[in-house]
């Protein structure tokens, strides 16, 4: 395979406690796929400098100046502060990663918002790996991190959300509700090495019907084609509770959602917040839009 037709993996890192555990999935999809890894880091200078008051109107004309040079040579200093970090948590990063065995390694330091620079990226990228939380994670230890949310919205890629330990991976749950992301998850899963040899459950939570069981059968031939173990099942009852049990009885590794569809999934994944798979789930989980 050529440098120019491998694939990519693009990992997001603020250096945060999901650091590694990106890290380490994100080397475990490359290794799969046989791609390069880029380790991408961005200085949101917004988000550096903060909250900004204006007391232009209560000083003098010279204090004005004073405090808006004082202001200019503070955020330099900020951005100059920002850009060593970026470099300490993109070489940390190499180092972490410097015994696995990947085709290549590349670190990204960009000026701007995760979001815009994504887009920017995400066309040569396969997936993208992102941690469940960021760098405020320990203070809201019940809800996905913001970027991930937005991310998630924006990303025409699969993006892999890192749990906060990596461990190995052998077992697939795909959320299947006949939906178009899902239909994509169930085409991507049958196609791409990364499942290759996985044992891959279809799950399809609701009424025992015509068109559910029709759906969820078309779902496991193409699986079964491509030449993937497959155990298929319909159960009905409530969404949450009954992906967080078969997660738990079926000892899943990882958790294939769509993240845009007709059903509760979508909630669960897209809504303002996402406590009730978090807390069922606490496994990595691959989403589809």
């Amino acid at each position: 395979m050529t440098k120019q037709s491998r694939p990519r993996i693009i990992a997001c890192t603020d250096g945060s406690v999901y650091a590694a555990s990106v890290y380490d999935h994100a080397a475990w999809a490359a290794g799969r796929i046989n791609a390069s890894l880029e380790i991408l880091h961005v200085l949101d200078h917004k988000a550096e400098a903060g909250a900004t008051v204006d007391l232009s109107g209560a000083l003098q004309p010279n204090d004005r100046r004073a405090l808006l040079a004082n202001l200019a040579e503070l955020d330099a200093a900020r951005a100059k502060v920002a850009q060593l970090q970026g470099r300490g948590i993109l070489e940390a990063a190499r180092t972490y990663l410097a015994d696995r065995d990947m085709p290549e390694l590349i670190t990204t330091l960009r000026h701007g918002t995760l979001l815009t620079e994504l887009a920017a990226l995400e066309a040569k990228a396969e997936i993208v790996v992102i941690g469940k939380r960021g760098i405020h994670a320990d203070f809201d230890s019940l809800h996905l991190g913001s970027k991930l949310e937005r991310v998630i919205r924006s990303s025409h890629r699969p993006v892999l959300v890192a749990s906060r330990t990596f461990r190995p991976i052998n077992r697939v749950l795909i959320a299947f509700d006949g939906g178009a992301s899902t239909r994509k998850a169930v085409d991507y899963a049958a196609t791409s090495r990364l499942f290759q040899d996985l044992e891959i459950h279809l799950l399809m939570i609701g009424r025992d019907k015509a068109d559910h069981r029709d759906a969820l059968a078309q779902a496991t031939k193409t699986l079964t084609d491509a030449g993937r173990a497959v155990k298929a099942s319909l159960r009905e009852g409530d969404v949450e509770s009954g992906i967080g049990d078969y997660v738990r009885d079926q000892a899943i590794d990882l958790l294939v959602v769509g993240a845009y569809g007709h059903s509760r999934v979508r909630n669960m994944i897209v809504g303002s917040t996402t406590t009730a798979l978090i807390q069922t789930c606490l496994i990595p989980l691959m989403m589809f839009r």
